[in-house]
């Protein structure tokens, strides 16, 4: 059995794709792919495909993480081709790699979030974010389905701030880049608490919907504040024991009569 791990995405209208709807057509790709899956047991065998922490529905994202298992050994590089192939323009394979150590979803600790706020000014957005930051506790509440739930949001946002929008997009109208760094911890802090959160403190509120886009998630450094790439273990693991096999190869003695 071989545990391949990749990284998609859900760009454009494909980010309103719910979860259950990304499995679907993940699962028709694997079979157009002619992937050679591994099957769980019982009545009725589904392809053994792990999910880790898919973003919720209606957000983009440059980086969501699942793991498929096989039962013939194959190239990532060239699985990753075969599936992107197989998927609809949106829902794109853009990294791949052989599984050569345990626990991806534990090394998923933290997610980098930019929400686009069409008609606010930066200024305003500014300073909402001080006060966010500066304040010890912002409650927010969030509708569940088992009634309405007040948590404190802001222990989980370990960097809130402004960007510059990006030159190729309109400035006809005001528009604030907010890119903000949230921990995932229970219960779930969601971009849309953050924004919550926000009003609550500043009274800042958006006039359209926000854009959400996830552009990473991974493990969280506490010393630099960033997230780093979940996959770079199994990358470093595989460097190092192509490593070891060429030196193995080269202090290898040679057969006898060789030349």
């Amino acid at each position: 059995m071989q545990r391949i791990r990749l990284r998609y995405t859900k760009r454009g209208r494909l980010r309103f794709t719910s979860h259950r709807d990304f499995q679907r057509a993940f699962e028709r790709a694997l079979r157009r792919a002619e992937v050679p899956m591994a099957y769980s047991a019982g009545f009725t065998p589904h392809p053994k495909v792990s999910y880790a922490n898919a973003a919720p529905t209606g957000t983009g994202s440059e980086a969501e993480y699942l793991e498929i298992a096989l039962t013939e050994t194959r190239d990532p590089g060239k699985l990753r081709l075969l599936l992107d192939e197989s998927l609809p323009a949106g829902l794109d394979v853009i990294d791949a790699v052989e599984a050569r150590t345990s626990g991806l979803a534990d090394r998923l600790t933290a997610s980098v979030w930019e929400l686009r706020l069409d008609g606010v000014d930066p200024a305003d957005a500014e300073r909402a974010i001080a006060a966010f930051n500066t304040a010890e506790s912002v409650e927010v509440r969030r509708k569940t389905k088992n009634g309405v739930r007040t948590f404190d949001a802001r222990p989980a946002v370990a960097h809130l701030e402004t960007h510059a929008p990006q030159a190729d997009r309109p400035t006809d109208q005001p528009c604030a880049i907010l890119r903000l760094v949230v921990r995932h911890v229970t219960p779930a802090v969601r971009p849309d608490d953050v924004l919550s959160g926000l009003h609550a403190v500043a009274d800042l509120a958006p006039p359209v919907p926000a854009a959400v886009t996830r552009l990473a998630q991974g493990l969280f450094d506490e010393e630099t504040g960033t997230v780093t790439d979940p996959l770079a273990p199994d990358r470093e693991a595989a460097a190092a024991l192509s490593t070891a096999a060429l030196a193995a190869a080269a202090t290898a003695p040679m057969p006898e009569g060789s030349a």
